[in-house]
């Protein structure tokens, strides 16, 4: 995948039908829409992706810096689906001024070759956001590309949205929250060494640094999966400060896996969370924080089908 990012100087040359949104979450709707741009590679035009970096939202204020998505876990989840361009196109007080016409012929036409343009109901482009669908579409037909415009999703009778996903998310409602994303919620990093206390207690553990952009959901223990060198692994996750063993209020993501040893500092993991078991709590000590260690692992073998109950 190619990405046009940092710049505003560019010129694609290939034939392209581009998505336009924002794709905090990549969730159904998104997804529903990025199908459209996918079939067009049948025609022999790039799938292309256009998202502002920072959003505009992000940029003037209006919403939470804590996204669904990082940036990185965006660009991995448009390579997975098969995106062909991704462009970043920067987000300041001279972007924020071009009018919604010169972004449709300068941008969209000059710039990224559009000849397909799928984007939301709700779409809004140019200064103040004066753009619309109806703009796109009649320009469209000056311009010389197709437009598509992609309903709304619902699901138990809420459109599926970037918003609703993050309440459910900050909620800790992780069964809900996959539905409408399509996948479960993922936390993306690196593997790095902590305090080593799980190792010296019998209970080793991955230990992530979560992004300060990426939303967190409550702090607890939840079941979950771990891909990272591509394979995949069942195991636990405790999000949160660790209360009992310090008091320096760092967040982090330690997760269990079921009967696996090996080294994977440096590697990066993509933890999937799919059910929140139980609040974070301060123990009396390492012994009880074992022991209620022991526990969970035990409940999340049974909860993976890898143990019967007992």
């Amino acid at each position: 995948m190619q990405i046009i990012s940092g710049t505003t100087d560019f010129v694609i040359g290939e034939a392209t039908a581009v998505a336009i949104g924002k794709f905090d979450g990549l969730h159904l709707g998104h997804r529903k829409l990025l199908g459209e741009i996918l079939r067009q590679k049948e025609d022999g035009m790039k799938a292309t992706v256009f998202t502002f970096d920072p959003s505009p939202e992000v940029f003037f204020g209006m919403n939470p810096s804590r996204e669904l998505s990082t940036k990185e876990e965006k660009r991995e989840l448009f390579r997975e689906i098969g995106i062909d361009i991704l462009v970043e196109f920067p987000f300041n007080k001279e972007t924020a001024a071009i009018t919604p016409e010169d972004f449709i012929v300068d941008i969209l036409c000059r710039r990224m070759n559009a000849k397909f343009v799928a984007a939301g109901t709700d779409l809004s482009f140019g200064a103040k956001g004066k753009g619309n669908f109806a703009l796109l579409s009649s320009l469209g037909r000056h311009m010389g590309f197709e437009t598509c415009k992609i309903n709304k999703i619902e699901r138990n009778g809420k459109i599926i949205s970037s918003t609703l996903i993050r309440g459910l998310v900050e909620e800790g409602n992780m069964e809900e929250a996959a539905a409408c994303l399509g996948a479960p919620y993922k936390i993306t990093g690196k593997i790095v060494h902590g305090r080593a206390l799980g190792r010296r207690i019998g209970i080793p553990t991955l230990n992530q640094t979560p992004p300060v952009d990426k939303l967190l959901p409550p702090f607890g223990v939840y079941y979950s999966e771990v891909r990272t060198e591509g394979k995949l692994f069942k195991g636990i996750t405790n999000i949160g400060i660790k209360p009992t063993v310090t008091n320096d209020k760092q967040v982090t993501v330690e997760t269990s896996l079921y009967n696996f040893s090996g080294d994977l500092y440096g590697e990066t993991a993509e933890v999937s969370l799919l059910t929140f078991r139980r609040p974070e709590m301060r123990f009396s000590g390492v012994a009880e924080l074992k022991k209620t260690m022991e526990k969970d692992i035990r409940a999340g073998e049974i909860y993976h089908g890898l143990s019967e109950i007992r």
